[in-house]
């Protein structure tokens, strides 16, 4: 068995290995070559994040992106340090349209989370036709992206990366989106222009950014990104709770008991028409 922690495993690694399973501590599978995992007799599993807890923790740095920045924190916290008193003026999500984009665990927790502060929300899905979830006005496709950014004050990306969601924030995305307004993005750098974005912010066509992700990790922290003003930035720790790795490590080991003893792994995402050998 192997753990692929952050570690792109690719075809070559998967030929070279004598491993028959491929568990994620978590949900992300970006980095698996998946045919290669077919073609060898790999399974791959991972962890859903609405068991670990993950998906709670992820959301609840989301919402203390959008809440800091609609409210302004830094400026606040330097006013304080410079005695101007009553300043600045923030904004109350209550009064925002906020557009997830992703209703998988994540932006369902998200969802969850922001319901209760009155903010009329909206999605955006790769698969439209399964619907939206209970608090959601409406839920629209991929393709009707750059609609529905131009109609919110915050827009929190929450999606699956793949071959189809990469750069999905391109230029001609970030341009539309409405002025003034955020963009939150917890769940993987790649799904975004990295300049698009510099330039949307640079612009005043976004207000603010919260990024939690990046396009490379370690990012550089004297990118021109990150150190806009209007940024806020985490080095990917959104899911690093004690509460996630905790339940983390109690399915994990299951999983790998159950694979240990004959069994097909749950949570896998593929099904080899024939399994290497067990080791």
């Amino acid at each position: 068995m192997v753990c692929p922690f952050g570690t792109p495993v690719d075809e070559g690694v998967i030929a070279a290995g004598q491993f028959g399973l491929l568990q994620q501590f978590g949900v992300g599978l970006d980095g698996i070559d998946l045919e290669a995992a077919n073609e060898h007799g790999v399974w791959v599993a991972r962890l859903p994040g609405e068991l670990t807890g993950n998906a709670d923790s992820v959301a609840e740095l989301a919402v203390l992106f959008v809440l800091t920045l609609l409210r302004r924190f830094d400026d606040a916290r330097q006013s304080l340090r410079e005695r101007r008193w009553g300043q600045p003026m923030g904004r109350s999500v209550s009064e925002c349209t906020v557009l997830i984009v992703g209703l998988g665990a994540v932006g369902r927790a998200v969802l969850a989370r922001l319901r209760p502060f009155g903010s009329r929300i909206v999605a955006v899905r790769a698969h439209p036709e399964r619907g939206g979830v209970d608090g959601v006005d409406w839920v629209r496709g991929v393709a009707d992206l750059g609609a529905a950014v131009s109609q919110a004050d915050v827009v929190v990306c929450c999606a699956t990366l793949d071959a189809a969601s990469q750069s999905l924030f391109g230029a001609d995305v970030l341009g539309s989106c409405k002025p003034g307004s955020i963009f939150v993005n917890v769940a993987r750098g790649g799904l975004v222009d990295e300049v698009a974005l510099l330039n949307a912010l640079d612009s005043g066509v976004l207000a603010g950014a919260g990024l939690d992700v990046h396009a490379t990790e370690p990012a550089d922290p004297d990118s021109p990104l990150l150190r806009h003003p209007n940024v806020i930035a985490t080095p990917h720790v959104a899911g690093l709770t004690g509460r996630t790795f905790d339940r983390s490590g109690r399915l994990f080991a299951a999983n790998l008991q159950r694979w240990a003893a004959g069994s097909s792994p749950d949570w896998a995402v593929n099904a080899p028409a024939h399994s290497r050998r067990r080791s």
